[in-house]
């Protein structure tokens, strides 16, 4: 995700959403000031997460998000990285 989606929240936000969804997966902030996750779980509960990342907690402004597919993990927990 790039815009302001450091500093507001936003990985907390999105791993609460992750985890009510029950998604598995992780979500850290980037160097460059965008914000990037992995997740697996049921494709539909993957399309819900990616339209809430599409706008993010309250105090976020995205501007882009972009996606792509990768292996699963076979992961049973979502957690914020640092």
């Amino acid at each position: 995700m790039r815009g302001r989606v450091q500093g507001v929240g936003y990985r907390a936000a999105c791993c609460a959403r992750s985890q009510e969804l029950g998604l598995s997966g992780w979500v850290r902030n980037l160097p460059d000031g965008s914000v990037v996750l992995e997740a697996e779980g049921h494709p539909q509960d993957l399309t819900e997460l990616r339209i809430w990342c599409e706008k993010g907690p309250a105090q976020a402004v995205v501007n882009s998000v972009a996606s792509s597919q990768v292996a699963a993990t076979g992961a049973d927990w979502f957690e914020v990285r640092r």
